[in-house]
C-alpha cells in the first residue's frame, strides 16, 4: 500500500520514527495514542512496510492480531492503521543525524535536505543480512551467490528465479522459507548446510519447509569453497569438528548453479553509532531500559535494531512499548529510573530490556546459547540466592524465551543486579 497523500514537512514534530517497517509503524501509532499530536515516520524505501512486503507466506499476526496473515497483509493492516491515526509517513527519505538538541537532519527525494525539531525519536531501522564476505568463504567470485533475503525479493517481488539447482548455507528462517519457496517453483534444493550442531530457524519452519518437502538438513557442516568462473558450478562442503573447524579429509562436492547464504541478521545501527549510543556487544543493538529508552535521553529503540526477533508479533509488542513511552516523553512525562540490571549468566546470551524496575510489570526477551530439554529459568541475586524460577519444557537458540516479570516477583529484592540463567533441571 502506498500513501499517496501530499507530504508537507513541518519544522516541529513531537515524535519522529526512523524506519517504516512493523516496528516503526507500531511505535508511531503507540506514540499517537500516548498523546503525541504530530508524529512522522521516515523510511528509505518507496513503500512503507519493511521486509514484510516480500514475505508472502502466512504465519504473521497470530499473537498480536489474533489471526493469521501473510507479510504484505500484516504490513498493509498496520500501515492503514497508522495513517488512520494521523501518522505522517515519508518514504524515499533518510535520517542522517540527530544533534544534542534533538534537531534532525533529513534527506528526501521530495524535500532535499531538511532540518526538523523533535521532542523524542524512535530508532526502528531493522536489520540487514550477513553476506558471504562477512563469513569469508574461500573461492572465486562467480555469479549465482545471493543472500536468502535477496533471493526472496527476486522471486516474490520481481518474479525471477535465482537458479535451477540451489545449495543453502545456514539454517536461518529466511533460508528455510526459501528452500520451500524455490521447491514449489520447481527449483531443486540440494540441501541446507548448517555450521552449528543445531538449527538456527524456528522448529515449525524446520518441519514445514524442510521435512515436508524431503529437503535434507546437514548439521555441523559448512561450505568450504566455491567453484566457478563466470557462474558458480559447484561447492565443496565439509563436516566440522567440535571447535567448528572443517574436516577437509571428509569434504565432498555438490554441483549447483546457485548458493543462498542464510547466516543471520545484523541490527542496522549506523545511526546509533553516529549518536554514540551504548551498544550491547552480543546483540549489536542499543542498550535499552524497561521503557526502551537508549543511553541518550529522548531516543528510544525497538524491533530488530535492538535485537533479532523470531516473530513479527514480538516486534509489534516491543514497538508499542517504545512508542508509548516516546509519546509520553514528548508530552513531558518522565518515567522513574530503573533500579535493577539484568545480567546474562549460565546459558543466556542476552536479555532485553537490559534494566527493569521492581514495581512495574515487564516482558523480558532472551536467547539461550545452547539447546536444552527440561530446563529451568532462574533469577539469582549477587549472593546466588534464587529470587524467581520457572520451568521450561525445552529451549533452543533459534527461539526467544520470554519472561513475564510481575511487580510481586521482585518484591523485597534489594540488590542492583539479577543474574539470569537457563540450566538443566
Amino acid at each position: 500500500m502506498i500513501d499517496d497523500r501530499p507530504h508537507v514537512l513541518h519544522p516541529q514534530y513531537d515524535v519522529v520514527v526512523a524506519g517504516g517497517g512493523p516496528a516503526g509503524l507500531g511505535a508511531a501509532m503507540a506514540a499517537r495514542n500516548a498523546g503525541a499530536e504530530r508524529v512522522l515516520v521516515v523510511d528509505r524505501e518507496a513503500e512503507a512496510g519493511g521486509i514484510l512486503l516480500q514475505c508472502i507466506h502466512s504465519g504473521f499476526g497470530l499473537h498480536h492480531l489474533g489471526e493469521e496473515l501473510t507479510g504484505p497483509e500484516y504490513a498493509q493492516r498496520i500501515l492503514e492503521n497508522a495513517l488512520d491515526d494521523g501518522v505522517d509517513v515519508l518514504t524515499n527519505a533518510y535520517l542522517l543525524d540527530i544533534d544534542n538538541d534533538q534537531n534532525l537532519k533529513l534527506l528526501s527525494a521530495d524535500h532535499g535536505v531538511a532540518i526538523l525539531d523533535t521532542k523524542a525519536t524512535v530508532l526502528a531501522m531493522g536489520a540487514r543480512e550477513r553476506t558471504r564476505a562477512a563469513i569469508r568463504i574461500p573461492g572465486g567470485r562467480p555469479a549465482g551467490i545471493f543472500t536468502a533475503g535477496a533471493a526472496q525479493r527476486l522471486v516474490n517481488l520481481n518474479g525471477v528465479l535465482p537458479g535451477r539447482r540451489v545449495v543453502i548455507l545456514g539454517s536461518g528462517d529466511i533460508g528455510l522459507i526459501m528452500a520451500r519457496r524455490l521447491t514449489l517453483e520447481g527449483v531443486e534444493v540440494a540441501g541446507v548446510f548448517e555450521l552449528m550442531p543445531h538449527a538456527n530457524g524456528l522448529s515449525r519452519n524446520i518441519v514445514q519447509c524442510l521435512h515436508d518437502f524431503d529437503i535434507p538438513l546437514h548439521l555441523s557442516t559448512t561450505v568450504v569453497e566455491i567453484h566457478g568462473r563466470n557462474r558458480i558450478d559447484k561447492v565443496t562442503v565439509a563436516p566440522v569438528d567440535e571447535h567448528l573447524n572443517p574436516v577437509l579429509s571428509k569434504a565432498w562436492e555438490i554441483p549447483c548453479d546457485t548458493l543462498l547464504v542464510s547466516v543471520g541478521l545484523i541490527p542496522e545501527n549506523e545511526l546509533s553509532r553516529e549518536l554514540r549510543l551504548r551498544l550491547d556487544p552480543t546483540t549489536s543493538g542499543p542498550i535499552v531500559s524497561s521503557t526502551m529508552e537508549t543511553s541518550r535521553d529522548g531516543v528510544f529503540a525497538c524491533g530488530n535494531v535492538v535485537h533479532i526477533h523470531d516473530l513479527v508479533d514480538f516486534v509489534s509488542a516491543e514497538a508499542e512499548l517504545a512508542g508509548g513511552h516516546a509519546g509520553r516523553f514528548a508530552s513531558g512525562v518522565r518515567s522513574p529510573h530503573d533500579n535493577v540490571r539484568l545480567q546474562p549468566s549460565t546459558n543466556v546470551a542476552y536479555c532485553v530490556p537490559h534494566t527493569v524496575t521492581t514495581d512495574q510489570p515487564h516482558t523480558v526477551y532472551m536467547r539461550v546459547r545452547k539447546p536444552l530439554e527440561k530446563s529451568v529459568l532462574r533469577l539469582r541475586d549477587a549472593e546466588g540466592a534464587v529470587v524467581h524460577e520457572r520451568r521450561l519444557r525445552y529451549v533452543v537458540p533459534a527461539e526467544m524465551v520470554t519472561l513475564k516479570l510481575r511487580p510481586g516477583v521482585l518484591e523485597g529484592f534489594q540488590g542492583d543486579a539479577l543474574h539470569v540463567e537457563v540450566v538443566p533441571r
